[in-house]
């Protein structure tokens, strides 16, 4: 009998768990996923809402406006302002219809909508040739606003200028950029004023005038006015002044950060607020970077109601007198009977808010290589891209001032480029 030392007895070898991990556990998991995403389309999105605010801001909110004690009569025949024609303007029949009434967040669908939108009017084939309307009573005004105490204006704001220029139609039409300082010594803004002066003009924001004969004049949460509140962002008296502005005089409001590629006369027809992305959040799904509100409009004094009834001040750096306001001002004409304002589809004027295969590129990135956007279309010119905006009414850039457009990118390519080449044709013009 052979002796065996124990020593020397083998026994199957375990793998080391590390060993196990790189070479079984890792390569199935990523063989999985990859499979799963080939064949599935993965949706989270997670948010997180405190309960009392919901509560308090989203359903209250119309009980604390409807009260008999405190609501509004906004829209009670006698009481409408006689600068509102009440049976066209929210009874009337309208050429263009812009909400498409289901989401429109796959493909093209949304540019595709914008495209649908035309012009009720035989217009000019080449306006350079237009003379401009010298009385703004029979113009549509366009108010932006900036804040001269929070950075200086430049070439960077300068754009936004020429884009209203190159795209509206200046015997209709006039730009006011209102500020909370004097702008008038701008050497940019000068030479705009000097050289437009039917369509470019200045003027510096009086509150207590604007507010006045509305319920926000004079209005105060505890010892804070009303008209006294802002914020380090410019949000809470930006959101309230475009508000007062069109209640005044009508018109549009746009946002500075924006670029307008096309013609808004076919919406003017419409009162409306713009989705503030495809994905029509719980509780922010307006936005008011573009907007549209006839002088003395009721849907503006009810939203002045609802600010001046409201149980608390808005909170700095929000949006409760911008996107939240819009929200409740919607459910309280809903709970009253009364047809809400139109909201314009996120991509009439904001491509970029939603999901990455059919958002606009980002402004402020280089082209890719192959010159490439999405669904096989390209960024040249009269390319896929290119075709979109020309559906589109504007690009919003989300203010990013401290970034540059790329040279040679995109946002230089179709819209700068043109803007210069417009304003240069209308120079010939002109003299």
């Amino acid at each position: 009998m052979r002796w065996v030392s124990p020593t020397l007895t083998s026994y199957p070898r375990r793998p080391r768990p590390r060993s196990f991990f790189f070479k079984v556990i890792l390569p199935l998991t990523l063989l999985a996923v990859f499979c799963f995403t080939y064949l599935y389309e993965l949706h989270v999105e997670i948010a997180v809402h405190n309960k009392k605010w919901i509560q308090e801001e989203i359903y209250d909110s119309v009980d604390i406006v409807n009260k008999e004690s405190s609501s509004s009569r906004c829209f009670e025949e006698g009481r409408v302002s006689e600068k509102y024609n009440v049976t066209r303007f929210l009874y009337g029949e309208k050429r263009n219809e812009v909400q498409a009434g289901v989401e429109m967040k796959f493909g093209m669908d949304c540019y595709d909508f914008a495209g649908t939108v035309q012009s009720s009017k035989t217009r000019m084939s080449d306006t350079t040739t237009m003379v401009p309307n010298e009385d703004d009573d029979e113009k549509t005004i366009f108010h932006t606003y900036w804040r001269v105490d929070l950075a200086p204006f430049g070439p960077r704001q300068e754009w936004m200028l020429k884009s209203f220029l190159s795209t509206q139609n200046l015997y209709q039409t006039k730009l006011i950029i209102w500020s909370n300082g004097n702008l008038s010594s701008n050497t940019i803004l000068q030479s705009y004023v000097l050289k437009y002066p039917n369509n470019i003009g200045l003027k510096v924001v009086d509150m207590e005038e604007l507010a006045k004969g509305t319920e926000l004049e004079g209005g105060k949460f505890g010892e804070e006015r009303i008209l006294g509140l802002k914020d380090e962002k410019a949000w809470l008296d930006g959101d309230l002044i475009r508000l007062l502005l069109l209640w005044n005089y009508g018109g549009v409001w746009v946002d500075m950060d924006s670029l307008l590629t096309r013609d808004l006369e076919p919406l003017l027809e419409h009162e409306f607020v713009t989705q503030w992305d495809c994905y029509d959040k719980a509780y922010s799904p307006f936005n008011g970077a573009l907007l549209r509100f006839r002088q003395h409009s009721p849907y503006l004094c009810e939203a002045f109601h609802i600010i001046a009834h409201s149980p608390k001040p808005p909170r700095p750096g929000s949006t409760d007198w911008g996107s939240l306001l819009y929200l409740k001002l919607f459910r309280t004409l809903l709970s009253k009977s009364i047809p809400p304002f139109k909201v314009l589809p996120f991509c009439f004027n904001d491509g970029r808010s939603c999901r990455l295969d059919n958002r606009l590129p980002d402004p402020f990135e280089k082209d890719r290589k192959d010159m490439k956007w999405t669904m096989g279309m390209d960024v040249k010119e009269n390319g896929g891209l290119d075709r979109v905006l020309g559906k589109v009414f504007a690009v919003h850039l989300h203010n990013q001032w401290e970034k540059e457009f790329p040279v040679g990118g995109w946002v230089e390519r179709l819209l700068l480029r043109r803007y210069e080449r417009s304003l240069a044709i209308k120079k010939k013009v002109d003299t």
